[in-house]
């Protein structure tokens, strides 16, 4: 049974519009108008148990509506959903017990007390028994490296060890299915190095699901094997990352070293020129020249060296989030006719 299975799911708004000045204000008050936005548009997709799965989108792509709906925070327009065999909104005792949902900019933990006392609190509501509650806290405490900071106050510790805080929080009634919204949002290299380590090793010890949004593509192409690319509210990729690329990037990027320096007019006769720092350059070439394109410059620059390369999926995923990058971009297969697993949402 897929941890998540999600078919034609769709979230709208309906919001009112107001002209500004007094005159939109009296026609605000008596002849309100409203539009309607589209959050999420017939969204499917399956992730199996134990997938680690990477979530892509700019802001106000659906992101985070998407993962709302997942958890049952809020209710879908149209669609199903089934997340650990359940129906999300219903939000019955099993499924809370399964899932978690951690938020970068969101926190739990008492700001004035150290993080022993959230934790506690925590195991009381999901009833784990004092001694399982503290044998969890350790392990976790262990893989986090936080043992010696549950007994500081909250407000006393730095960004990354509450987020590491947090995480502990959100895992220790040891769910199946993690939801993550930018888990590492504001932390230093580091931290964000550590949060990526402990989620891996979480996933392999317990065969935990994870669906991870981050715009930090280093978590990405750290953790996640697979993505998924939202835009506009709807689905335009579900596959590999590399996939991606090759995709949605259509050149490579062809590095040279020159025999003498240059000026930016004469490269940009061989391709779009992405930086030029003395005798090194880049440039970006479309693969259907590539060929052509290495050959004259070969003979005409005669290059110390020539290296050719794909593009960082960083760049790709930043080319994608400008306006109307994804417009042109065929749209992806039909996924298979499957039933939806649990009741209509």
């Amino acid at each position: 049974m897929s941890a998540i299975r999600v078919r034609g799911l769709s979230k709208s708004y309906r919001v009112a519009v107001k002209q500004p000045g007094l005159r939109g204000a009296l026609r605000h008050l008596f002849q309100r108008e409203q539009r309607e936005i589209h959050a999420v548009r017939a969204v499917d997709f399956e992730i199996q148990p134990g997938e680690m799965v990477g979530f892509l989108g700019a802001n106000g792509a659906g992101k985070t509506t998407t993962l709302k709906m997942l958890t049952g925070l809020i209710r879908p327009s149209s669609g199903h959903a089934s997340v650990a065999g359940q129906v999300p909104f219903e939000r019955k005792r099993a499924f809370l017990q399964d899932i978690t949902l951690v938020m970068g900019q969101k926190q739990q933990l008492i700001w004035d007390l150290p993080a022993l006392d959230s934790l506690a609190v925590n195991a009381a509501v999901y009833e784990i028994p004092a001694h399982e509650a503290r044998t969890r806290i350790a392990e976790l405490a262990e893989m986090l490296g936080i043992t010696g900071q549950l007994s500081q106050a909250v407000r006393k510790l730095s960004l990354g060890e509450r987020m590491k805080c947090e995480l502990l929080a959100a895992l220790l009634h040891r769910p199946r299915i993690l939801l993550l919204d930018e888990p590492t949002l504001g932390l230093d290299v580091n931290a964000q190095e550590a949060v990526r380590r402990f989620l891996r090793e979480y996933n392999q010890r317990y065969s935990a699901t994870v669906l991870l949004t981050s715009h930090y593509m280093a978590d990405i192409v750290a953790l996640c094997p697979r993505v998924l690319l939202i835009h506009e509210g709807q689905l335009m990729y579900d596959g590999s990352l590399s996939g991606l690329v090759e995709r949605f990037a259509p050149y490579r990027e062809l590095r040279l070293e020159l025999a003498q320096p240059l000026e930016l007019s004469e490269l940009q006769r061989f391709g779009e020129v992405e930086t030029l720092d003395g005798l090194s350059a880049v440039l970006i070439v479309e693969r259907s020249l590539l060929m052509s394109t290495v050959a004259r410059v070969l003979s005409e620059l005669k290059p110390r060296d020539l290296a050719v390369s794909e593009p960082p999926v960083e760049r790709v995923v930043g080319k994608l989030f400008m306006a109307g990058s994804l417009a042109a971009q065929p749209p992806p297969a039909a996924p298979p006719d499957v039933t939806a697993g649990g009741p209509p949402c």
